[in-house]
């Protein structure tokens, strides 16, 4: 099972240089071999030297002293040390406890409970208020945040494309394992692409820490929010340094945990379903009229490809796209998308999941052939529902059979365009102050760019995606 071990040092590898000559060890090469990947080449590697996306990643080459020390608090002793605080008598450290929950991590805990999405959510809900969590929301609003801002800022693009040689082709910035890879080892190649829009996980912390603590009268520092996610590549995007406020020593997401950390929580918890009682989750408004459960286009990630698709076709080109249709190319997770008119292709979009397909789109792009205006990149084949923090089977494996059936419920859930969302517009108003205001830039968007200085060698967390 993937976790966060710290008693065993990692080999440097020297990835982040573009100049790779860390040796594979066996139980590397033999997961490279298994998976075919061993016979690309990215940022100078060689077939022979061809590296795992897990093992890029967490080498010491790119995980910081100081990020290591922070990863090693994204565990349930994190959140178990918080509620222990607040059992005790000086109200002074008391933390006020939420939890987020991704809406790919449902699938997850419906499919455990054998219940459907919904029930799994009340069940979750009442578990964890049980011990001690003050509020659980999902995280859909705040990814509805996250796929307005990356359509304006892809229109936005596509309109100054011919005198911005770094407009086009934009990438999708929501993957953490992507975004991190892509800094570390693509470097100004990539990071220009990168569009600005912070994932759905860094919004609501955003929404949380800032406008949901100021509706509770509390301070950021007060508030310990905690965020379940289908993948580990979480907890490296929740230490970033712009989602620090060092004056008031808060982050906005000060916990990540997985899917499967929670249900161990659960069975350390000795309860059984049963005796669990269900609890509606929450909503920053506090009481509205409809709780139901949404989701976004896309197959088990937010569908940003397919929000920026139907958005750009009507405003750029006034044309309504009402279903969006895949052509597979190479495998299931590199498919495109083409919007023609009249035999004229107008927009050419891709999805690309899983590291060997993010080598060959890196390949091609070296050499100039990337046709694409937009690509959707994910680091876990399959999406995020995918992700290993949830659909690890033995011997470190993908669960096949778990997997399909976290789609099958995940595709049950109504789809819910993030215009058509009221809250959102609410929120844009009375905590953004407008769509386009600073307040909304400076809250909603980041930057990314290769770190300036290489991380120091440390003993580092064995974590592995």
């Amino acid at each position: 099972m993937s976790e966060v071990n710290i008693a065993r040092k990692k080999e440097k590898c020297e990835n982040c240089t573009k100049q790779c000559n860390k040796k594979q060890s066996d139980d590397a090469l033999s997961s490279l071999q298994e998976s075919g990947i061993a016979n690309g080449e990215v940022s100078g590697h060689t077939p022979s030297q061809a590296v795992l996306l897990s093992a890029c990643l967490s080498c010491d080459g790119c995980v910081s002293e100081e990020e290591s020390q922070r990863i090693s608090q994204q565990s349930l002793q994190g959140i178990n040390r918080v509620l222990a605080l607040n059992k005790k008598c000086d109200v002074s450290k008391h933390k006020m406890l939420v939890v987020s929950v991704c809406p790919q991590s449902l699938p997850f805990f419906a499919v455990k409970f054998h219940l459907d999405i919904p029930e799994a959510a009340q069940k979750l809900c009442g578990f964890l208020k049980s011990v001690g969590v003050k509020h659980v929301f999902d995280t859909t609003l705040a990814a509805s945040f996250s796929i307005l801002e990356s359509q304006k800022e892809f229109v936005q693009r596509y309109r100054r494309r011919h005198h911005d040689t770094h407009a086009m082709p934009m990438f999708t910035s929501s993957c953490p394992g992507w975004i991190r890879y892509a800094e570390h080892v693509l470097g100004s190649l990539v990071t220009p692409h990168i569009c600005t829009a912070r994932s759905p996980q860094q919004v609501m912390g955003s929404l949380v820490k800032d406008y949901f603590a100021r509706q509770q009268k509390l301070t950021p520092e007060q508030v310990y929010h905690v965020v379940v996610a289908p993948c580990f590549d979480k907890k490296l995007e929740a230490v970033r340094e712009e989602f620090y406020n060092s004056l008031l020593d808060s982050r906005d997401v000060d916990c990540v945990l997985t899917s499967v950390e929670i249900l161990h929580m659960m069975e350390q918890s000795n309860v059984s379903m049963e005796s669990i009682n269900p609890v509606p989750l929450d909503h920053v408004f506090g009481e509205i009229n409809d709780p139901s459960l949404m989701r976004h286009d896309g197959r088990g990630s937010e569908g940003f490809l397919e929000h920026i698709f139907k958005h750009a076709a009507k405003e750029l080109f006034g044309l309504e796209v009402e279903e969006i249709v895949y052509k597979t190319l190479r495998n299931r997770d590199f498919q495109e998308v083409v919007l023609e008119r009249d035999g004229e292709t107008l927009l050419q979009f891709a999805a690309v999941y899983g590291f060997r397909n993010i080598q060959t789109l890196v390949h091609r792009m070296r050499k100039g052939r990337v046709p694409y205006q937009l690509v959707e990149v994910l680091s876990c084949p399959g999406g995020c529902v995918s992700g290993r923090g949830q659909a690890e089977g033995e011997g470190g494996k993908p669960d096949r059979a778990l997997i399909q059936q976290m789609e099958e419920a995940y595709s049950s859930l109504p789809v819910r365009l993030p215009e058509a969302n009221p809250e959102v517009q609410r929120l844009y108003q009375d905590w953004l102050e407008g769509q386009d205001s600073p307040h909304a830039q400076q809250i909603l968007h980041t930057k990314y760019s290769k770190p300036t200085q290489p991380p120091a060698q440390t003993l580092i967390p064995d974590i592995q995606w």
